[in-house]
């Protein structure tokens, strides 16, 4: 097996020789990578066109086509793997055409298994900061401000310390609570604090898909797998490799996929969608979910044996509304993050604004908070952000007309308004076609998904599933 600090590897080997092909294969798999084997320049190329690879051993001469040929050809089909040329015939000149084609080192005859392994380790290293990056780049764009995690409320601080002590192991985590919460951060913060905090931090939402793309997006697929699989990719687990990989939402996780995530979970196999070969991958898995799984368990919509699996070590963020102690710390924090962000001058908040803020029950928790708070800086034309600036305030208007409740076309349901103008509970109409009509209102008045979630407070997984059940 690979050693603990090594990553496993798609390696290639291209040799017309079948005793090179067999020492290298015997190298490469006793430290557990993944090994294809390849006679010729067109045989390789056909192996990286049905697989993904990353690194490739390749010899100096390949019968009647070079090795030094071949290298722009490998690398013009995948751009990220690593070449390594094999000569028997060592020289200056060599060495450069090989580096000047694109290849990352090369390795002279009679092959010297430790040296093998000592060159594999050093690409694996490079792999594992590619990967690194590219998870890192994936979330370019998404920079918010992290809530604190050193709270003054006695439970939220219990989590966080038992978080704390958990990420030191590769148990799974099961993280519950209500939407904008902070559970995405508290993921975050085990990664950070586990011995996996150099390797990626992947995160996939598991309701923003259909099953068909998530599936792919999780475990990757190969070129003609599916319609619009126009090249092969890899998925999150295999960009995730020796970090950690946080499924938010899981309790909408399709039926089809339970399988293969649990298969996954207890033996660290998978395969891309379109290719039966079995694969490893080293990932710890944490989860979240605002759902009550013993409850979609027993409605036979997510697997009992799962649910057992995830749950190793439960973490429930409780909502804003229990951490009273939390809210004028969170609001001070959100209000400096945002005038810096956004350039603006701003001391404070206004009296009336700061009662505001601690009497709103703020239903959509941290994360209602911090849209809030955006979004009264951004307005802000003055050095203390007024209460009329928040949501919910009459003299709002733009956030009014968005809220407002839309009337029934036949007149049954038409909203019944205070002389403030404020809506009022609608005659004959229940809570849930109430909700109907708001969601689908803001949904009209907004570009995108993530921009009605943040406009109803609450996170775009919510109300996808929303959507879905008032079929919007």
């Amino acid at each position: 097996m690979a050693d603990s600090g090594t990553t496993r590897l798609e390696i290639l080997v291209v040799d017309d020789d079948e005793s090179v092909r067999e020492v290298l294969a015997l190298c490469l798999e006793r430290d557990d990578h993944g090994v294809t084997l390849a006679a010729s320049a067109d045989e390789a190329m056909a192996r990286v066109r049905e697989g993904l690879y990353d690194m490739a051993f390749v010899d100096l001469r390949l019968g009647a086509d070079s090795g030094l040929d071949l290298i722009p050809r490998l690398l013009g089909q995948a751009p990220w793997m690593k070449v390594v040329l094999i000569t028997a015939h060592s020289s200056v000149e060599t060495a450069v055409e090989a580096m000047r084609k694109g290849a990352a080192d090369y390795l002279t005859k009679p092959v010297d298994p430790h040296v093998v392994r000592v060159l594999v380790e050093r690409m694996a290293s490079i792999r594992r900061l590619e990967r690194k990056v590219e998870a890192l780049e994936d979330q370019v764009g998404r920079a918010s401000p992290r809530p604190m995690l050193e709270s003054r409320n006695p439970a939220m601080r219990r989590v966080v310390e038992m978080a704390r002590r958990v990420a030191k192991s590769d148990a799974l985590v099961l993280i519950r609570g209500e939407s904008g919460t902070g559970k995405g951060v508290l993921a975050k913060e085990i990664h950070a604090a586990s011995e996996r905090a150099q390797a990626p931090f992947s995160v996939i939402n598991c309701p923003s898909l259909s099953a068909e793309l998530l599936q792919s997006e999780l475990f990757g697929h190969v070129k003609g797998a599916f319609t619009g699989a126009v090249k092969t990719q890899a998925g999150k687990i295999d960009l995730t490799e020796g970090g950690t990989l946080f499924l938010d939402e899981i309790g909408d996780l399709p039926g089809s996929i339970q399988p293969k995530l649990l298969r996954f979970i207890q033996d660290r196999e998978y395969e891309r969608v379109g290719d039966p070969q079995p694969r490893k991958a080293d990932v710890r898995i944490v989860s979240a979910t605002n759902r009550d799984l013993e409850e979609a368990v027993e409605e036979g919509e997510f697997r009992e044996d799962l649910l057992y699996r995830l749950n190793v070590i439960e973490l429930t963020v409780p909502p804003l509304r229990a951490r009273p102690e939390d809210v004028e710390d969170l609001a001070r924090r959100f209000l400096r993050f945002f005038a810096h962000k956004y350039n603006q001058s701003l001391s404070d908040f206004s009296p009336s604004a700061w009662h505001w803020i601690r009497s709103h029950p703020w239903p959509g928790n941290v994360r209602e908070m911090q849209n809030a708070v955006e979004r009264a800086v951004i307005l802000c034309t003055t050095r203390e952000v007024p209460r009329e600036l928040f949501p919910d305030s009459e003299s709002a208007p733009a956030v009014r007309a968005a809220t407002a409740p839309v009337a029934a076309g036949n007149g049954v349901g038409a909203a019944v308004t205070s002389e403030a103008g404020a809506p009022a509970v609608p005659a004959g109409v229940s809570l849930e076609e109430m909700e109907r009509q708001y969601i689908e209102r803001v949904l009209q008045d907004c570009d995108t998904l993530e921009a009605a979630a943040d406009m109803l407070g609450i996170a775009p997984s919510t109300l996808w599933r929303k959507r879905r059940k008032y079929d919007l």
